[in-house]
């Protein structure tokens, strides 16, 4: 299975949020999967992606032809794409993905995997969604959700795809087909 993890590529101030990203990267690559992300070396992105490598997993890398972001790029991955735009970025990383999780980020993070909601939401898709909640970290969006829900802008349903967890063990039964 194709994963796109969505993080960041600064390591943030928990040092839960490395520990988690090295720790799912290794799950990844220990269970054959791949990791599609955004090419960056530091941070959460480079966590993820080199425990991925070490677990003797594939890692393709997508990053756009932006000077802050190419400054950060992998050098050691299984692939590198590069793209013009984020946009394309995006859209690559999506064609590429079975599945799609969301690491501790910031708004790039939530840009990425909200569109993946979108377009899930929509029907054009159907694969699950995670946000990795480590340490709390996604609780205020559980409640964006919620609202959403309470004030009907949504249905439970649109929502069936995606899970928000701290626990590998449940996290990895979902992006397997065990379902709830």
């Amino acid at each position: 299975m194709n994963i796109a993890v969505y993080c960041g590529s600064s390591s943030g101030n928990n040092p839960e949020f490395m520990e988690t990203a090295g720790a799912f990267g290794k799950w990844i690559g220990e269970n054959g999967h791949t990791l599609v992300y955004g090419g960056a070396s530091k941070g959460l992105m480079g966590a993820v992606s080199n425990a991925a490598i070490e677990a003797g997993g594939k890692v393709i890398g997508v990053i756009p032809e932006v000077a802050m972001i190419q400054a950060r790029k992998h050098t050691g991955l299984t692939e590198l794409i590069e793209t013009k735009t984020m946009a394309e970025r995006k859209n690559k990383m999506i064609e590429l993905s079975d599945a799609f999780v969301a690491l501790p980020g910031g708004i790039g993070t939530l840009d990425e995997i909200t569109e993946v909601m979108s377009l899930s939401s929509l029907g054009i898709i159907k694969a699950p969604i995670v946000f990795y909640n480590t340490d709390g970290y996604y609780e205020p969006f559980r409640a964006v959700i919620d609202n959403i829900l309470n004030a009907e802008f949504g249905r439970k349903e649109l929502f069936s795809d995606v899970l928000i967890s701290g626990d590998l063990q449940e996290i990895s039964g979902f992006l397997c087909g065990e379902k709830k």
